[in-house]
């Protein structure tokens, strides 16, 4: 039997992950190539330049969406191919779809007919939202991509993340995700440190993990799912790791470790609308979380 958690998440990994994550697996942790990696991404890019294909399990079906291309844009960060021609063509789709204001929707209309998970509201005329913006934007200036979209799409997540007095986890999440690479660093440590106060405040972060094993998802949450001190700070450089002491991380980190199921997967912790998606999100949110433990130095 596998004896190490990266040896046992290797064998779950094999044994359920789609293609994709088992490349990107293989990439991080077997020195597997980056362009296998690329090819399994590929098969989810449409011919508009974004990605659909439920290449984020809780939004089904053929069409491009904006979460979708934020994933997408997540993966070739990770294997160093986020620029030229790839984040020209992928510029060139958020433009499309972009709201007035210059921002993306969290979905996009064209989803419609399609299943999609019942906390994520289609409606006609969608408002620019975080939850897409934040990490698209994010991940393109962590790349240096300097594209005409962007200056509006960064002022849209500036005025968002600044004026933010209630949020929920997902959203809290996604404006990290744009501050921990947004250029002016000092407005970023400057918003970072205002949200967190807004994020303790709220309680919206389990501080103390072993005491409630159940752990209420949080008010305001709309997929149910409850996020840790590692869901904002996904490295120790993250503006958000002044959020926590030591102890508040530390604890997170041990309750992250401790969470590899019998079978070397991680638990996909927001609610399984539909029995496909609970088995394609446990490999990505297995992967997310030895990079998490990598991150930190807990990956034995």
């Amino acid at each position: 039997m596998p004896a190490t958690p990266l040896e046992r998440a290797e064998h779950f990994v094999w044994l359920t992950a789609r293609v994709l994550e088992q490349r990107r697996f293989a990439y991080h942790f077997r020195n597997g190539p980056a362009d296998a990696v690329e090819t399994a991404l590929s098969a989810y890019r449409n011919a508009d330049n974004g990605y659909g294909h439920a290449l984020d399990p809780d939004l089904r079906g053929t069409v491009s969406q904006p979460l979708h291309v934020a994933h997408a844009l997540g993966v070739l960060d990770e294997i160093g191919r986020c620029g030229g021609q790839r984040a020209e063509r992928i510029c060139r789709y958020v433009t499309a779809v972009s709201t007035p204001e210059g921002a993306l929707p969290a979905l996009h209309p064209s989803l419609r007919g399609f299943p999609v998970a019942p906390w994520l509201p289609l409606v006609d005329c969608p408002p620019g939202d975080l939850l897409a913006t934040g990490p698209v934007v994010g991940t393109l200036h962590r790349n240096e991509v300097w594209h005409a979209w962007l200056f509006r799409a960064t002022d849209f997540c500036w005025s968002a993340i600044e004026t933010l007095d209630k949020t929920h986890p997902g959203e809290a999440v996604a404006a990290m995700a744009f501050l921990d690479h947004a250029p002016d660093r000092a407005r970023a440590r400057e918003a970072a440190a205002r949200l967190g106060r807004i994020v303790r405040e709220q309680r919206l972060v389990v501080l103390d993990p072993g005491r409630d094993p159940e752990h209420a998802p949080p008010s305001g949450a709309p997929d149910g799912e409850h996020r840790f001190a590692y869901d904002y700070a996904r490295t120790p450089e993250s503006p958000a790791r002044e959020w926590f002491t030591d102890a508040e991380m530390d604890r997170a980190l041990d309750f992250l470790a401790a969470g590899q199921q019998d079978d070397g997967g991680w638990p996909a912790r927001r609610p399984a609308w539909a029995p496909g998606t609970l088995l394609e999100r446990r490999p990505l949110v297995t992967l997310d979380a030895l990079l998490t433990l990598r991150a930190y130095g807990r990956l034995v």
